[in-house]
């Protein structure tokens, strides 16, 4: 008998648990991400985890779900990895004829934009939670589209910012000569004609020398030039940046892509209640959590935050109220944090880190802004092209 009432209540609860579900507002968000092939690199670098980016959106879905759960709220991830560019797209419209239309990627520019163009139709809103392109954010505007990763200039403005306050006015600048290591120069140059910084001379790292072996020989003559005060890389891939730090011809800092670098998140950001959030990722994937996935948990918990301030998960509600003023989103990083109107850009304190330990978090005190300190990083209002708004075409 005892047996019996035992079932009765398990079968019970089950239906009870069954009925709650399927009276639950239901909230579904896709995750979708490429990643090209680098090609060989002069360095040995740690490889990124391959599951960058899909760990953190995983993690804001189980806290949408731990408020949803009162809420009557419930959140569904669906993910995938593509192989080639034509695989996006396929991914996507299948998502899209099915109804989704709340998506976050990790895609390279291009990838990012046609696969807007094949959303746009739908009314589907995009997070660009991968690409740093300053462009996306100035003259290739994307309507529907949200930016949770910070732009290059972004980052670079930070480090512009920290290198002013401590008088360190004298760049070198050495780049790559990789696409993406020529866009983080710009941004660099960009951010030191801002903040009052010379660049004493700029130079391209272009040999295929292996610097394992001779970096304590080549780098020294290579950084011989007129003295200067800060070392600035320009290396994304990670070709040589890595063996500039004390090779130099004078012994100075470096920063940029390497040393003292600009990041969206890091393992040693602790303060603000991100010692709980770091502690949670490490708990559930073993790692630490980067940049793309904060980028990842961004959007995720962004959508969360808009559906339980506008009690919907109609495309046009949400992104109209994410892109107001009203939006707000606790994210970690000692304020509030929202969305540029103009360029869909989240507004953001950068952290400046270095390997274990968090050196400074621009906007500083002392740079200031009619409007908020967190647009003297990146592109500001008059600096941009774009009015990014909801299109259903």
């Amino acid at each position: 008998m005892r047996t019996l009432k035992i079932l009765l209540w398990a079968l019970t609860g089950s239906l009870f648990s069954l009925s709650a579900l399927a009276n639950n507002q239901e909230i579904r968000i896709g995750y979708i991400a490429y990643h090209p092939h680098q090609g060989p690199v002069l360095s040995n670098l740690i490889p990124e985890p391959e599951d960058r980016g899909f760990s953190g959106a995983e993690l804001g879905l189980k806290d949408n779900n731990t408020t949803g759960r009162f809420l009557k709220q419930h959140y569904t991830l669906l993910s995938e990895l593509a192989e080639t560019p034509e695989q996006v797209n396929q991914i996507a419209q299948q998502w899209l004829e099915d109804g989704l239309r709340l998506l976050i990627t990790n895609l390279p520019k291009q990838e990012l934009t046609e696969l807007n163009k094949l959303a746009t139709p739908y009314g589907a809103i995009i997070f660009n939670a991968g690409s740093y392109e300053d462009e996306l954010r100035t003259e290739e505007c994307l309507s529907n589209t949200l930016h949770t990763i910070p732009s290059r200039a972004m980052l670079t403005d930070a480090l512009g910012q920290w290198s002013n306050a401590r008088r360190l006015k004298r760049w070198l600048l050495i780049k790559g000569s990789e696409p993406e290591d020529l866009a983080y120069a710009e941004a660099l140059k960009r951010s030191a004609k801002r903040f009052g910084l010379k660049i004493v001379e700029e130079k391209t790292w272009s040999f295929d020398t292996d610097l394992r072996r001779t970096a304590q020989r080549e780098l020294p003559l290579f950084t011989q030039t007129d003295e200067y005060d800060l070392v600035v890389v320009a290396d994304e891939r990670g070709d040589f940046g890595e063996y500039v730090m004390y090779n130099t011809w004078y012994p100075r800092p470096v920063a940029g892509t390497q040393g003292l670098t600009p990041v969206a998140w890091h393992r040693v950001v602790e303060q603000w209640g991100a010692a709980q959030l770091q502690s949670r990722f490490e708990k559930n994937y073993q790692r630490w959590m980067n940049s793309i996935d904060y980028a990842a948990w961004a959007a995720v918990r962004t959508i969360g935050e808009a559906v339980t301030q506008t009690k919907t998960s109609d495309a046009e509600t949400l992104f109209n109220f994410i892109n107001s003023d009203q939006f707000q989103l606790a994210a970690f990083k000692g304020r509030k944090l929202n969305y540029r109107s103009w360029s869909g850009q989240l507004r953001q304190p950068i952290p400046l880190v270095q390997p274990r330990s968090l050196v400074a978090q621009p906007p500083l005190e002392g740079f200031l802004h009619p409007v908020t300190d967190l647009d003297t990083l990146g592109f500001d209002k008059p600096e941009s092209n774009c009015k990014v708004s909801y299109t259903v075409n």
